[in-house]
């Protein structure tokens, strides 16, 4: 029941939106009803998100851990962020949505473009509107982290030295294993995710830029190392209590 009212508040979300959206972008040529629309869905959803750290601006690119399907609605409200995606999202509808946040699409397992997609990247990142890319690749079980792949963090290299990269910890704290999207099918955790109970308190951590003087696979272990320390550290600070709600 509880996944079923949720569903029935994301459409009538997108029925009221979608359209304001539309219009928004036709007059002004832009439009900031993606990220107002990510937010609410991400409230809806019951994520309750926090951001910590140094302030986001744009010329940025994030590199963050990848937990749930949650983490586009989360981010992209929070800070709004465009993403680095798979250029296969499935449903039209998604692939649309997707479209409306300046959503760069790659092909990770097209090892002789990889250096043309992590040129696209660094044009992206060099844009006002922030970034972000997974280096997992997938998302991951939640309570650990996958090997980040280097090979569009190249992208930091191509970029102008203005920008910043800067890792990104999603942390659902005690949720973590619980909305964990890893050897479960779509389907599954979103029907599960949708009829959880209670509210999803969540913390979006805004790390230091990282040095651009090594190579990828250098940059890739920093921010991998980065983003640990603080998921371990956020963890053991803080009592992992189950909402009582």
């Amino acid at each position: 029941m509880r996944a079923a009212v949720r569903s029935i508040l994301l459409l009538l979300l997108f029925a009221v939106l979608g359209p304001i959206h539309v219009a928004t972008k036709l007059i002004f040529r832009r439009s900031s009803w993606p990220r107002r629309f990510l937010a609410a869905a991400a409230w809806i959803v019951g994520a309750r998100p926090v951001v910590r750290g140094q302030p986001l601006g744009g010329r940025t690119l994030l590199i963050s851990n990848h937990v749930s399907w949650l983490d586009i609605l989360v981010l992209g409200g929070m800070t709004g962020t465009a993403f680095v995606s798979k250029d296969n999202l499935g449903h039209g509808v998604i692939h649309w949505l997707a479209d409306q946040n300046h959503t760069l699409y790659v092909r990770r397992e097209d090892r002789k473009g990889s250096k043309e997609q992590a040129i696209a990247i660094a044009r992206a990142a060099e844009r006002d509107q922030p970034i972000t890319l997974f280096p997992e690749g997938t998302t991951g079980p939640g309570d650990d982290l996958l090997p980040f792949r280097s090979s569009l963090l190249e992208a930091a290299f191509h970029a102008s030295d203005d920008v910043a990269i800067r890792p990104l910890a999603l942390d659902y704290g005690a949720a973590s294993s619980e909305v964990g999207w890893h050897g479960e099918s779509g389907k599954d955790n979103v029907l599960r995710t949708l009829g959880r109970k209670g509210t999803l308190p969540v913390t979006v951590h805004l790390l230091p830029a990282l040095d651009r003087t090594s190579d990828r696979k250098a940059l890739a272990q920093a921010a991998r190392e980065a983003i640990a320390e603080t998921l371990a550290s956020s963890r053991s600070a803080t009592p992992l209590y189950p909402d009582p709600r």
